[in-house]
């Protein structure tokens, strides 16, 4: 109805202007608390706004549906009233002083016949001639007569007559006014709410990741890897954190490697490159050598450059390891096994190796877990005497590399993967220390492990385990 969009304008046009706010909201510098109460107060305005038009649509179809019952009541008793004369027709009579209606006789002709005293006509249309003319047919319309607003009911009476009747909606508007002023002042409230609601609730929700971004400025401010966030509840946020404590958790093992692994690096090359510079200093001076020193010193500068080349190798290939990871494949151990006992045996022809290698399969980098092998089958040559034999068992995704050398002593035992690392018998022997370390790391990247323990007999077995084959047993020397 006119009213109904009159009195519904101011509200409608607010919305419009809540919601351009809206979309033009990305363009403002705010927060992510603001933008997430602002789409809570649009969802809830959203819901208000859709309510309430709901509600007002239901009650104005409730009171004009009174109205229109009203006037088809006043219809009915007028259809059963025999019209006698034109002059004398009029309403029925109501009881309890109800509102019978204003009823108005037309013709075929479009003529109006009012009730005797009445001088105020009602406006006929087309619509309600057809209905004169053919005698069927009724129906409801808004009208208005003398800026009063009318519920009007035209229905066939007679031969070539119709009948219109009306009542005002003054009481209806009047109602619905009320209540349009209601929902408007409901769906402020509502939406004022639902902001405040918001900015409560949006800084309850985002105190994890202010946690987390204060966390993570002070780490960029102060490096400092080893800060935690307090983790509580099961939701995406508390996920979030943890998974956050878990990366710092991963940056700080990483940097204390990386730390470890400069410092080893310089001890290690510190003594090298000092005897190294001493010898070459010797060799450089001007000053007679007795016979022999100088090609002992040459010797000496050859062996610690190949120490040196060694240490370097070493510590390029556990930097390949910790690199890019490589797309792994199907690898025949056995075969990579194989082709390292044959360098083995030539590199260390005074040493006997025994194999048995059955076929396995595992998923890897060739390169990687050839390196490993090779490093055990060097360490258990190493160790054993000349004419001494190395076992080599290869089956279900493990290599097993037995040698009858001296052993290692129970305190070693622990330290033996780690980098650098030298017993103390073995510091008198070459080597940098680092290929064992560098086996562990191939075992570790490949969801395996290694281990080093005494065999039956004597000597030291070690086993390596690649893709989760073969869970460590409990042996006894």
């Amino acid at each position: 109805m006119n009213v109904a969009r009159l009195r519904l304008a101011p509200f409608r046009e607010a919305v419009v202007r809540f919601t351009n706010t809206l979309s033009s909201a990305r363009g403002w510098p705010m927060s992510f608390r603001a933008r997430l109460a602002l789409v809570a107060a649009a969802a809830v305005a959203l819901a208000v706004v859709v309510a309430s038009f709901v509600i007002y649509f239901v009650v104005r179809g409730q009171l004009v549906g009174t109205v229109d019952g009203s006037l088809a009541t006043t219809a009915a008793q007028l259809s059963n009233t025999p019209l006698h004369d034109f002059d004398h027709f009029a309403a029925p009579q109501s009881e309890l002083g109800a509102a019978p209606g204003y009823p108005q006789l037309v013709g075929a002709n479009g003529r109006a016949f009012l009730p005797p005293g009445e001088t105020v006509s009602l406006p006929i249309n087309d619509r309600v001639i057809q209905v004169a003319r053919t005698g069927r047919g009724r129906f409801f319309m808004n009208t208005r007569v003398q800026d009063t607003h009318l519920r009007m009911l035209t229905f066939p009476y007679g031969p070539g007559l119709a009948v219109q009747i009306v009542r005002p909606l003054t009481e209806v508007d009047h109602s619905l006014g009320r209540i349009e002023n209601l929902l408007i002042l409901i769906a402020g409230s509502g939406i004022a709410i639902a902001a405040g609601l918001g900015l409560l609730v949006s800084r309850a929700a985002l105190a994890p990741v202010r946690r987390l971004t204060a966390a993570t400025e002070n780490v960029t401010e102060t490096g400092d890897l080893s800060q935690r966030i307090d983790v509580s509840g099961r939701d995406e946020l508390s996920r979030l954190a943890g998974s956050f404590n878990t990366m710092l958790g991963a940056l700080e093992e990483s940097s204390r490697a990386q730390r470890q692994l400069v410092a080893d690096a310089s001890h290690e090359l510190r003594t090298p490159l000092t005897s190294l510079r001493t010898n070459i200093e010797v060799l450089a001076s001007e000053r007679e050598l007795p016979p022999g020193d100088r090609e002992r010193l040459l010797a000496d500068v050859v062996d610690q450059l190949g120490e040196m080349t060694a240490l370097i190798s070493g510590l390029i290939d556990l930097a390949r390891g910790e690199g890019e990871p490589v797309e792994p494949q199907d690898v025949r151990l056995d075969l990579i096994a194989a082709e390292a006992v044959e360098r083995t045996r030539r590199n260390r022809p005074a040493v006997n190796f025994t194999t048995d290698l059955r076929e396995s399969t595992v998923r890897g980098v060739p390169g990687t877990i050839e390196r490993a092998v090779a490093n055990l089958l060097d360490n258990a040559a190493k160790w054993s005497s000349a004419g001494g034999s190395v076992e080599v068992v290869v089956q279900d995704g493990t290599v097993t590399v037995r040698d009858h050398g001296p052993g290692i002593d129970d305190k070693d035992l622990p330290y033996v993967f780690d980098r650098f690392y030298r017993a103390p018998s073995a510091r008198g022997m070459p080597g940098s220390g680092l290929g064992l370390a560098i086996v562990r790391q191939v075992a570790e990247a490949h969801g395996g492990n290694v281990i080093a323990e005494p065999a039956d007999g004597g000597g030291t077995r070690m086993t390596l385990r690649l893709n989760g084959y073969g869970e460590p047993e409990e042996r006894t020397s």
